[in-house]
């Protein structure tokens, strides 16, 4: 069993907000959307669904076209079949598991002894077999969440979207169902869009991922790809690296008028709007500059401390004429911590290698082979 190849390039306005994108998934591929809060995901979500309908646009799935602007086609949202499981299970409270489940085939005209017979069968593939005559409030919200998600594919949709699915679970919830969403969206082939803040969920379930801000793509590529070579803000954060924004200039990356950083700009040309990504942990902290192999150095302020680990990670604060550096991180051990009296207020400087420099062209990207 597989899903359908999805093609949705639609515009909606709102008075403070645009999502205006061109979004494809192929047809089993999973695609992550990332992006801030306010980035536009839920909408797109709504866009989907049908449960909000585009200014412009048009959405497909495999040969079905759900919505289209210039023909005044809308399908309802209980014939799009599409799958949804969201943030919370938001199961019928007065029917149990199994009931919950068979609302989807029984909705669509299945008899009933079909619906609870493929029912069960998802139950069990959820592993929750033995809890099928629970009702949501004898469930523990991982249990919730499984059945929701038994609910969803019980309808056998073409498109499953997964709108932060983990974000309500606790920490031993979690991990289980992002193991069971795994193998499930495998198994069945299903064509899936996941909705997540989380790098983990992306890495764990995503072929691909897209980065919304603002309503616009601004990076998109191979789950790996982006969260390695972040070439947007917002991904290089979740993935836990410093991104420095700029133009290509002298083989380097020109973050301010007075500022370049050295590092491998991969032959791009001059000009060529680009960002320097690098680790935290590639980042050196010195009282005084440091003097020795070629090194980017700038003078920060520590912002704040924040255990890691086995590691601290310092946030840098910068001033006038090394605005780039605002926000920079640093990992450094609890003893460097000591040693060099670490505390928000003190001046440092931060200093990386030009070998540790990775100058990539800047978003918005197509999908990378």
């Amino acid at each position: 069993m597989s899903g359908a190849a999805l093609h949705a390039a639609v515009r909606l306005a709102r008075p403070a907000f645009t999502l205006d994108v061109d979004v494809r998934v192929g047809a089993g591929e999973v695609l992550a959307v990332l992006g801030p809060n306010g980035a536009g995901k839920s909408t797109l979500v709504g866009a989907l669904a049908g449960l909000l309908r585009p200014d412009e646009g048009r959405i497909t799935l495999g040969e079905r076209v759900l919505t289209d602007t210039a023909t005044g086609t809308a399908v309802p949202t209980h014939q799009r079949r599409v799958g949804l499981l969201a943030q919370q299970p938001l199961l019928f409270p007065h029917l149990t598991a199994l009931h919950n489940v068979a609302f989807g085939p029984r909705s669509t005209g299945t008899p009933r002894r079909a619906a609870e017979a493929s029912a069960r069968r998802w139950l069990d593939a959820v592993g929750l077999g033995e809890l099928a005559d629970r009702r949501p409030a004898q469930l523990s919200g991982g249990q919730a969440q499984r059945v929701a998600l038994a609910r969803a594919l019980a309808a056998e949709p073409d498109l499953l979207m997964l709108d932060e699915p983990l974000s309500a679970l606790d920490v031993t919830s979690a991990p289980a169902m992002r193991a069971l969403l795994r193998r499930v969206v495998r198994d069945t082939g299903r064509t899936t869009v996941l909705i997540t803040h989380h790098v983990l969920d992306a890495l764990a379930l995503a072929d691909r991922v897209l980065v919304l801000t603002d309503g616009r793509v601004v990076e998109e590529g191979r789950t790996r790809d982006v969260l390695t070579s972040p070439r947007s803000p917002f991904a290089a954060r979740i993935a836990g690296l410093n991104l420095v924004e700029g133009v290509v200039a002298d083989g380097g990356l020109r973050a301010t008028p007075n500022t370049v950083l050295r590092g491998s700009a991969d032959g791009l040309a001059d000009g060529t709007p680009a960002v320097a990504v690098f680790s935290p942990s590639a980042v050196a902290v010195y009282p005084e500059p440091p003097k020795g192999s070629p090194r980017n150095v700038v003078e920060v302020v520590v912002a704040a401390l924040e255990p890691r680990g086995d590691v601290v990670r310092l946030r840098a604060s910068a001033g006038p004429g090394a605005e780039w550096a605002d926000g920079l991180a640093a990992d450094v051990t609890a003893a460097a911590v000591v040693d060099l009296a670490l505390e928000p207020g003190v001046r440092v400087h931060f200093a990386v290698k030009a070998t540790e420099v990775g100058i990539h062209p800047a978003g918005p990207v197509s999908a990378r082979s």
